[in-house]
């Protein structure tokens, strides 16, 4: 599968680094703002080796977007850049039934709307969190609220120090939970990558489920398993419960 990415800060990075170790996947392209490292292989980079001779970095403020498609051809494209993002991508993805995944942590409702426009010509998936396991954590906590929906909840999320604002993945869990985010307890320390934990207050017992990512690679792992997964499906918007909820009715 022919993949382009959008954006390559740290986690880009990583994604790409993942990306390019695997035997089903080919990276043709990156996409980034900053002329640092245009036309540079991410492959050297990043000191992996590889035989292609493909996936170049790209600057936007010097690449026609329209022709790099046309050129190197692709059939998914991951964003990992910004909100804005998509309005450089979108259209010209959705043209030509590019599948597009979205792994931006915040969206305002424009660009959540734009989504499910260009989901009306091709196949489109967003995540705030796209780690397969902090989305596990979500169904799993779903399925026991709906058990014991009288239970105390509490949601406590760790990032790096500096990070601004509630982390979109604890937004997420509240809304799947029903709570308000008043109920999101967060803490800024030094380098945590990101911690995710639901407690479950019981009258005599405690039930915490928690999710902690160790290194941005897992994000990596979450794209490719999203892209292998969307690889059959139709036209249409869709998220990481579409995608997981089959495996637990199989």
């Amino acid at each position: 599968m022919r993949i382009g990415l959008i954006g390559f800060g740290k986690t880009g990075k990583a994604v790409a680094s993942v990306i390019l170790q695997s035997e089903s996947f080919e990276l043709k392209w990156i996409l980034r703002r900053k002329k640092l490292l245009d036309h540079r292989s991410a492959a050297e980079v990043l000191g992996i080796e590889t035989s292609s001779t493909e996936g170049l970095i790209y600057s936007t403020s010097n690449t026609n977007l329209e022709n790099l498609m046309d050129t190197l051809p692709v059939d998914v494209i991951i964003d990992f850049s910004s909100g804005q993002g998509i309005y450089t991508y979108g259209e010209l993805a959705a043209k030509r039934k590019i599948k597009i995944i979205s792994a931006i942590s915040h969206y305002k409702p424009k660009e959540v709307a734009f989504l499910h426009k260009l989901a009306q010509q091709t196949t489109v998936f967003w995540s705030p969190n796209i780690t397969l396991g902090v989305n596990y954590l979500m169904i799993s906590a779903k399925f026991l609220k709906k058990i014991a929906p009288w239970v105390d909840i509490e949601i406590v999320e760790e990032h790096f120090k500096g990070k601004d604002g509630i982390s979109g993945t604890a937004l997420k869990i509240a809304e799947v939970l029903d709570m308000d985010k008043a109920k999101i307890n967060s803490i800024r320390a030094g380098g945590i990558v990101g911690r995710h934990e639901i407690i479950f207050g019981f009258p005599y017992q405690t039930v915490r489920l928690i999710h902690e990512s160790i290194s941005r690679e897992a994000f990596g792992n979450g794209v490719l398993f999203v892209a292998e997964n969307l690889k059959d499906k139709e036209d249409g918007f869709y998220n990481f419960q579409d995608l997981l909820l089959p495996y637990f009715y199989d």
